[in-house]
């Protein structure tokens, strides 16, 4: 049975849109006016994992104060109507998302602009490491879910439809991340996560795509 979901005030689409409007212009502003990428050994620094528990706990609250009242399923909260066919797209955005990012990165060489993933695996900062990969493989995708797929995604959809739900949400995902030469693959990251969460009904398959993709990446990185 269809469900009846609340509406997204605009006003709320508003604030979410100043919101990612500012994450965007300060992950550009820090990327052009810092000292350019990060350090090679990011994640296995403790200030990498306290800062970005504070910058996603800022995000988060921002968050639920534009959603608050409304409610839990209108953000994608809920169940998917079935945890099979949820799987079966996830397997299959998974596989469409590496397809993308092996075919773009050999074109644009984009996969080293970041720069927060470790050319290998320092045992004697094992510590650091994990605190990072609890940041980036579960904080992150818990939080930036909420944000792009769970709030943004319902109050754009309420606005405009479901088609300029998945453009805007996903540019805007891009754009926060601050690259240039990876803003393609990150906005085709995020627009296969919208159309999951669509499908689904749901914001809990992205984040489940979202939290694996992130967590073999840097699995991956520190093993080869």
């Amino acid at each position: 049975m269809k469900r009846t979901l609340q509406k997204v005030p605009r006003a709320r689409l508003a604030g979410w849109a100043v919101l990612v409007f500012i994450l965007a212009f300060l992950s550009y502003a820090a990327r052009l006016l810092g000292d350019g990428d990060p350090p090679e050994d990011a994640l296995y620094q403790w200030q990498s994992a306290i800062g970005g528990l504070i910058q996603y706990a800022i995000i988060l609250i921002i968050v639920l104060a534009l959603a608050r009242d409304l409610a839990p399923a209108t953000l994608g909260l809920r169940r998917p109507d079935s945890w099979a066919g949820a799987a079966g797209k996830i397997v299959l955005a998974l596989v469409g998302i590496w397809i993308v990012g092996f075919l773009l990165n050999f074109v644009l060489e984009a996969g080293e602009e970041q720069g927060l993933v470790p050319d290998g695996w320092d045992a004697e900062r094992a510590a650091p490491f994990v605190a990072n990969f609890v940041v980036v493989a579960l904080v992150a995708p818990v939080v930036e879910e909420l944000t792009y797929r769970g709030l943004g995604f319902a109050a754009v959809r309420d606005a405009f439809g479901v088609a300029a739900a998945v453009g805007i949400t996903s540019i805007a995902f891009g754009l926060a991340h601050g690259l240039l030469v990876a803003l393609p693959v990150l906005t085709i990251f995020g627009a296969i996560l919208a159309w999951l969460r669509h499908s689904t009904g749901s914001v809990y398959p992205p984040i489940v795509l979202h939290a694996f993709f992130n967590g073999a990446a840097l699995i991956a990185a520190v093993s080869v």
